[in-house]
């Protein structure tokens, strides 16, 4: 499984963080940039998505790839 992807605020707009990777992969100006990028690298390593409001709290976690399907329970 691949490293989960997070939508963070920065000073130039909203960034596109690996988990523990101290730099962003991707800088872009608005968050729906961030996150259709992050969901798109989350997809292909079938981990989450966590997305964070501009107070950097998690406002939102998609997970992509990561579910059993047919949903257990």
């Amino acid at each position: 499984m691949g490293k989960n992807q997070h939508v963070v605020p920065h000073p130039d707009g909203w960034a596109v963080k690996g988990e523990e990777n101290s730099k962003p992969t991707k800088i872009t100006n608005t968050q729906q940039e961030a996150i259709s990028y992050a969901r798109e690298i989350a997809k292909n390593q079938g981990s989450e998505l966590l997305i964070h409001g501009k107070d950097g709290k998690i406002r939102d976690r998609d997970s992509c790839g990561n579910d059993p399907y047919p949903p257990k329970g």
